[in-house]
């Protein structure tokens, strides 16, 4: 999928128990697992749900939402992957290399996406000062924020930014903007004169929300604690790691989280989202361009976004127009939408679970159980996989994985296994209490916590490794806390560039 993108190399991992480049394996010595190409299709038919009535209010329970996680979680955890990885080809269609290795990516925290190759080397990215980057045409639709702008774009409408992906919605490419915008406000806040300095800075900033909010928010700060206890009891400790075992001077991108794990947020999107409360909500894909979140162009100007509709900003009613929007619940059922992208996102193959499935095959990644065994994690029976939305209503009635095809037996493929865990709480009686977080569950958790701290760890230049007692400016927390909502509160309050 070109414009949807992975790891570029991604499709030339070699499964060789000693490989270790860019690329590996965190796993690597369990077998691939084995499936038909029509049970995987089988299997992502049955992840696609019903086509959502967009009409749907917002006056009542909705039991697909999370309602512990706010729906700007779902396209932060787009932004941070396409800060990691980049990949402009697709291993769909063809036989896999398992000797070749090509990157043009760092498998860092360092918004390289935002800053690109720099002022120097990319200067239509910044102002003539060299210290603030730009932005374009002014955005309406949120009051709150008279300076919205929208992102640089040439004369067809496409963005200028270091990575094209975070132009891919509307809402990822604000995102982009912000980012961009908390950017220029640390040059106002410290009124430094050195790129570098307010770029490590901002760096640190971002990194920081990674750590404290974003991973607590997906597996739960518990896991975070375990592995790194320091976090919990400050001083010097020992991480705790399983799984990921980087060696040599670089950390790795293991192909079992950017593959499988990692994608785990394809079944938080939902259907359509209220971006400002000017304009109805807008359907994530249309061929109506008023009423779509597809990117790649100029969208209307009215669509500038209100953030405290995605983060918890502020106090905020349960229901209505200025509520938060939640994101859908991580489990093993995937918007309809995304059953069928459009050609500005995606050609070939056009559902997204059966582009996931086939891309797991290609990889010869390891099922869902011999993964759970290898961490010594009690294994999830057959009998409690099932297939659907994690709601009350659902959980009887979604089919059993094995019932889709005898080859799932004991075999599950690892990104269904990582959603389906997340959801076995509504295969138990009594039902979860709703209001909350739905959260990856003891493997996928284990693989995205291990590797967004193993890799800010490996990072030489990251604030973990040289200054782990480092803290946010007081002066951008609230009440001690220093998150994504603050992030754009800050970015809020930046000089708009001439």
């Amino acid at each position: 999928m070109s414009k949807h993108g992975e790891l570029r190399g991604l499709d030339r991992v070699a499964s060789s128990p000693q490989f270790e480049g860019r690329f590996g394996r965190m796993f690597r010595t369990l077998p691939p697992a084995q499936f038909a190409e029509a049970d995987l299709r089988k299997l992502a038919a049955a992840m696609v749900a019903k086509l959502d009535d967009p009409q749907t209010p917002e006056t009542e329970p909705d039991g697909e939402e999370n309602s512990g996680i706010s729906a700007g979680y779902t396209y932060l955890g787009q932004f941070i992957d396409h800060d990691l990885t980049l990949d402009t080809t697709s291993s769909l269609e063809k036989q896999n290399d398992p000797d070749a290795l090509i990157d043009f990516r760092t498998p860092r925290f360092d918004l390289d996406c935002v800053y690109g190759r720099g002022p120097d080397d990319q200067p239509y990215l910044y102002a003539p000062d060299g210290l603030r980057l730009l932005l374009g045409r002014k955005l309406t639709g949120n009051a709150d924020d008279p300076n919205a702008q929208d992102l640089q774009r040439n004369r067809h409408g496409r963005a200028l930014i270091g990575d094209p992906r975070n132009d891919e919605n509307v809402i990822v490419s604000q995102l982009q903007s912000s980012f961009i915008r908390f950017h220029n406000r640390m040059v106002d806040f410290t009124r430094s004169k050195d790129f570098g300095e307010v770029q490590c800075l901002v760096r640190r900033h971002y990194q920081w929300v990674v750590l404290h909010d974003f991973l607590p928010t997906i597996v739960g700060p518990e896991v975070v604690h375990d592995i790194l206890p320091q976090l919990a009891n400050p001083g010097f400790l020992t991480p705790h790691f399983h799984a990921y075992h980087p060696r040599g001077p670089y950390p790795f991108m293991p192909v079992e989280f950017s593959v499988a794990a990692y994608r785990f947020g394809h079944s938080m999107v939902r259907p359509i989202y209220r971006l400002n409360q000017t304009i109805q909500r807008i359907l994530i894909f249309s061929t109506d361009p008023s009423n779509s979140l597809v990117g790649f162009h100029e969208f209307p100007d009215y669509m500038g976004i209100d953030w405290s509709l995605f983060f918890k900003m502020g106090p905020a009613p349960e229901f209505g127009p200025k509520r938060v929007q939640p994101a859908y619940k991580v489990d093993s059922s995937l918007v309809n939408p995304l059953g069928q992208l459009p050609p500005a996102v995606a050609t070939g193959v056009v559902s997204l679970a059966e582009r996931n499935l086939l891309r797991g095959l290609r990889m010869g990644l390891p099922s869902g159980q011999a993964v759970a065994r290898r961490l010594g994690l009690p294994v999830i029976p057959d009998e409690m996989l099932r297939v659907g939305k994690a709601t009350h209503e659902d959980a009887d009635k979604n089919p059993r994985l094995v019932d889709l095809a005898p080859g799932f037996a004991d075999n599950a493929p690892l990104w269904y296994y990582v959603l389906a865990e997340a959801q076995q709480p509504y295969q138990t009686t009594p039902p979860p209490d709703d209001t909350l977080p739905v959260r990856l569950g003891p493997v996928g958790g284990r693989i995205v916590a291990e590797v967004f701290i193993g890799l800010m760890l490996g990072d030489h230049h990251s604030y973990l490794h040289l200054d782990p007692a480092w803290r946010p400016f007081p002066e951008f927390e609230k009440e001690g806390r220093f998150g994504m909502a603050e992030l754009i509160a800050q970015a809020l309050q930046a000089s708009p560039v001439p």
